[in-house]
């Protein structure tokens, strides 16, 4: 009974999450993401190393776009199959995906157009990687799952969805191969959640697996508390509302956008921060958050009582929801301490670059950074600055004068601790574990921790490495 197992993405990296399983004549891929890391863009530009056509089924473990990203590029290269998720990651993938086609086309028209003015020919056309059409393609693939009901994916091939608690509707994936009464069970954590978050429950757990695939974002690292969280969170906001300058926060708009606004509702209902202004700049963050009011049924219990006592994090004083480019621009206007809050994440695209534009330079002004920041990305570039230096935004160099303040316990990536909490579960040591889905020293390290620890068999796939398990 071989299963073969390729490691398309992901593969001591962070961003680019695909696997392939492949059993007789099946192939189910697990996520689609695509690459965030600037130098490791051109990999969403190659081929898959699969045929897109072979593929039976996507099982997407959540709407993240270094999960799902690759989706409209699959289905446009020949991909016939169904998209397998939960309901909510199906209505917030097809948000993402929406928006990262226009921003990839805006993007583009925006090379072009600078590349116009500065008499330059690139080595190559400059394309959008998808277009919107091509994004609108893929929406009718999606097949929402109910969590903890098992289906037929592939021959001889079933899958199960749980909660991962990482962010709203993800996924822990159990993955079933079938032949003859013997059978194989293949866990993906996807993005491993963490017990204790806001709005979300808690990572669902096993007790026996045979092959686990599992996350190492933060593999070399063990966060602060919830409650630090908080705390670093009111100290920032108190000391730049003294300064008199703003405080820009990149954010993803799915979790972490909700999460600050839970916490600024919080700290606000305990008089505990100035009433300032806060803008959630980003349509893509006020859809999802339209999502998550939509499903109460996947909140934790704290969630729960605040929205049943009409205290929603999501309509607190003093919150703007932005829509429009217009309003957008207004903001920079405002005199006096307010909170931006706008994709992207790791501020590889969005209305982002703009504040930072605005707000970068400026020693009074803080950028709060709530999230992980991946090698390559202008995030990181930032969080590693010194005084003095200078970061590349929209085709200009701006000087890092602005208070940058990293927040690690908003991740909502497990520690290595945690996981190694979660992984314990399982009462039968795995045939294998594979770490992935984390940059090349935090892999190995986890890896060196975990077979400290447990003395199981573990391994650091490389990317397009096959490995065939019975």
């Amino acid at each position: 009974m071989d299963i073969q197992l390729r490691f398309l993405g992901a593969a001591e990296s962070v961003t680019g999450s695909r696997h392939l399983i492949e059993f007789n004549h099946s192939k189910v891929l697990v996520d689609c993401g695509l690459y965030q890391e600037r130098d490791l863009q051109d990999r969403n530009w190659e081929d898959f190393g699969v045929e897109p056509a072979e593929i039976d089924a996507v099982l997407l473990t959540h709407a993240h776009l270094d999960h799902c990203g690759l989706l409209p590029k699959l289905v446009k290269a020949g991909f016939k199959g169904k998209v397998f998720c939960t309901p909510a990651t199906a209505e917030i993938a097809k948000i993402v995906l929406a928006d990262s086609a226009k921003i990839q086309e805006e993007d583009a028209a925006f090379k072009k157009k600078r590349h116009k003015k500065a008499n330059y020919t690139p080595p190559r056309p400059v394309e959008p990687l998808y277009t919107v059409e091509d994004a609108e393609a893929c929406m009718s693939m999606f097949v929402p799952v109910e969590y903890k009901a098992p289906l037929k994916v592939a021959d001889d091939v079933e899958a199960s969805f749980y909660e991962a608690g990482h962010i709203f509707g993800s996924s822990i994936i159990k993955v079933t191969v079938k032949l003859n009464g013997d059978s194989r069970t293949i866990l993906f954590t996807g993005d491993l959640g963490r017990i204790g978050k806001p709005i979300l429950k808690d990572p669902a757990v096993f007790e026996e697996a045979d092959y686990v695939f599992v996350e190492s974002t933060y593999g070399d690292r063990i966060h602060t508390s919830v409650e630090d969280t908080k705390e670093q969170l009111c100290e920032a906001v108190n000391k730049t509302y003294a300064a008199g300058g703003n405080i820009i926060v990149p954010s993803f708009s799915i979790e972490r956008a909700q999460e600050v606004m839970y916490y600024m509702n919080e700290l606000l209902m305990e008089d505990r921060v100035p009433h300032i202004m806060t803008f959630l700049d980003s349509p893509m963050a006020v859809r999802v958050t339209e999502v998550f009011k939509k499903h109460p049924e996947l909140y934790d219990t704290e969630m729960t009582k605040l929205m049943t006592q009409n205290e929603s994090p999501f309509t607190y004083s003093g919150l703007k929801l932005v829509q429009s480019t217009r309003e957008s621009k207004s903001i920079n206007h405002i005199t006096g301490t307010i909170m931006v809050i706008a994709g992207s994440g790791m501020c590889t695209g969005g209305r982002v670059k703009h504040h930072l534009v605005n707000n970068i330079h400026r020693p009074e002004s803080a950028v709060l950074f709530v999230g992980y920041q991946a090698v390559g990305t202008l995030g990181r570039t930032i969080v590693d600055s010194q005084p003095g230096d200078e970061v590349r935004i929209l085709g200009q160099h701006y000087p890092v004068r602005a208070n940058i303040v990293q927040v690690h316990g908003f991740s909502a990536h497990a520690d290595k601790v945690e996981i190694l909490t979660w992984l314990r579960h399982i009462k039968k040591p795995p045939r294998k574990v594979f770490v992935v889905h984390g940059e090349k020293e935090a892999a190995h390290s986890f890896r060196d921790y975990l077979t400290e620890q447990t003395g199981w068999d573990v391994l650091v796939p490389k990317y397009q490495d096959i490995v065939k398990v019975d």
